[in-house]
């Protein structure tokens, strides 16, 4: 069995170790912004997951430059310290939050695009720039970068590197690593390497690029990276349909799916949340629907007419209660803009804990009754919403705020929740990352001998432990 490196830095480092890394750092890298003062270091203690108790950092360094990067990772291992890369601290999985006594590298300065490089569809981009930056400078270079998680406002690329993050258009584009062609990345000894470049097919060695992007910065810190892009398609078409049952929206998602329709998005709102969205922005939604499904497409207008008359047949065969189509561009927007804001609008109604489980496509109709049924069994308000045609749900738990037993019903549903999706053939993490909070969890998925595995290749990149310790195992 593989020795678990991670657990060798389960353990605070001693304030002489941590005084003298700072003394260090200060030496070597004058110029840093070195933030040790305990109310800027409670600013980083956690990132959006709710209900995690993480560790005071050390203090927090904010990088600019590959070579600070470098030199920060070589002084924390020579001195025992481990380290917390950090992006903008929207993860849902504690990936990104504190560790007691460690050193948390935040990489927002390093927010620039280093190149767009149209004749060969990639841009070069550092890992600080928020998603929603990167995609208006390719868009005003007439290009499109296709990873879209909800969050693209506020995530950093590093952060979608590191999670590997979903979103809205993985059902045609995929997840953040099929956009990933090469990476620069710092690892535990300080060394830098490039993996993979600007080829779109390149088979020397080992697949390096891929073992780091989701990684969580257990393996090595992302200072650079190579994604692919392509030319921007045409405003998206969009549609509505609302259905009675949860089967039913369930069989429309296996019928689109199943005719080969190649839409770009295809989400779903529960009942719950049709009703969250429609307070929160007055779109006039069918408040008596089950479940709603939001299918786009972006191919040039007469095709994506076409393709969209194919999904309303799709969902009227499946028993849909009525479907609708966005006018223009304007309000297609609107109605994306909504589906995005929905945790945000169920926000307004209490303590809202998000989960994340995927399972094979033809399976949401049960995954969706499974997670009505876990939270009807312990009187929880359930409302889910997420990306259909990737099989991948988010059950979120409403709790008034004053709640006391919040935490503890949480973790009773969830956990029922990542039995019944494992039961599918599913997994307990599609987009958001193991993390801190699901290591159990992970265990139960994946099994003793995969996790001897993965302890392998961690004990192999980082021998001391010290890249972000008790992540994902």
């Amino acid at each position: 069995m593989a020795t678990d490196a991670a657990s060798r830095s389960s353990v605070p480092p001693s304030a002489d170790a941590g005084d003298r890394l700072l003394d260090a750092i200060r030496a070597q890298l004058p110029s840093l912004r070195l933030l040790d003062d305990p109310v800027d270091r409670e600013e980083y203690r956690n990132d959006e997951t709710a209900y995690l108790h993480a560790g005071l950092p050390l203090a927090v360094a904010l990088t600019e430059t590959t070579a600070d990067v470098s030199t920060l990772v070589r002084l924390a291992a020579e001195h025992r310290v481990p380290i917390v890369p950090r992006g903008a601290g929207s993860g849902l999985s504690g990936g990104a939050a504190g560790i007691e006594g460690g050193l948390t590298i935040a990489l927002t300065r390093m927010d620039r695009v280093l190149e767009i490089d149209r004749p060969n569809l990639v841009v070069v981009t550092q890992p600080g720039i928020l998603n929603a930056e990167l995609k208006k400078q390719v868009a005003d270079a007439g290009l499109f970068y296709a990873p879209d998680p909800a969050s693209y406002e506020i995530c950093s690329i590093g952060g979608n590197l590191g999670t590997n993050a979903g979103g809205l258009c993985c059902v045609k584009y995929g997840q953040t690593r099929d956009s990933v062609l090469g990476l620069e990345v710092v690892l535990a000894d300080g060394r830098v390497i490039r993996t993979g470049g600007r080829n779109i097919k390149d088979v020397a060695g080992y697949a390096l690029t891929h073992l780091f992007v989701g990684s969580q910065g257990t393996l090595g810190i992302i200072t650079e990276a190579t994604l692919r892009l392509h030319v921007a398609p045409p405003p998206r078409s969009t549609m509505l349909a609302f259905f009675p049952t949860l089967d039913a929206t369930g069989r429309a998602v296996a019928g689109i799916l199943a005719a080969g329709i190649g839409v770009v998005t295809l989400e779903l709102m529960d009942h719950e949340t049709i009703l969250a969205v429609d307070d929160a922005n007055h779109l006039g939604l069918d408040r008596e629907a089950a479940a709603m499904l939001l299918v786009e497409s972006d191919l040039a207008p007469a095709a994506a007419l076409a393709e969209l008359d194919a999904a309303v047949s799709a969902c009227e065969v499946a028993g849909a209660s009525s479907t609708l189509r966005a006018e223009d561009p304007t309000e297609a927007d609107w109605l994306r803009q909504a589906r995005r804001l929905a945790l945000r609008a169920l926000e307004r109604q209490g303590t809202v804990r998000m989960e994340d489980v995927g399972v094979p496509r033809g399976r949401i109709s049960e995954l969706l009754v499974a997670i009505q049924a876990a939270a009807d069994r312990h009187g929880v308000r359930v409302a889910t919403f997420g990306h259909a045609g990737d099989g991948n749900l988010h059950p979120n738990f409403i709790f008034d705020r004053d709640d006391p037993r919040a935490a503890e019903l949480t973790e009773t549903v969830r956990d029922e929740i990542f039995a019944a999706a494992l039961s599918l053939g599913g997994t307990v993490t599609a987009e958001h990352g193991i993390g801190l909070s699901r290591r159990e969890a992970l265990v139960d998925q994946v099994g003793s001998d995969v996790i001897d595995v993965m302890r392998s290749i961690k004990t192999a990149l980082d021998p001391l432990g010290i890249m972000n310790p008790g992540r994902v195992f």
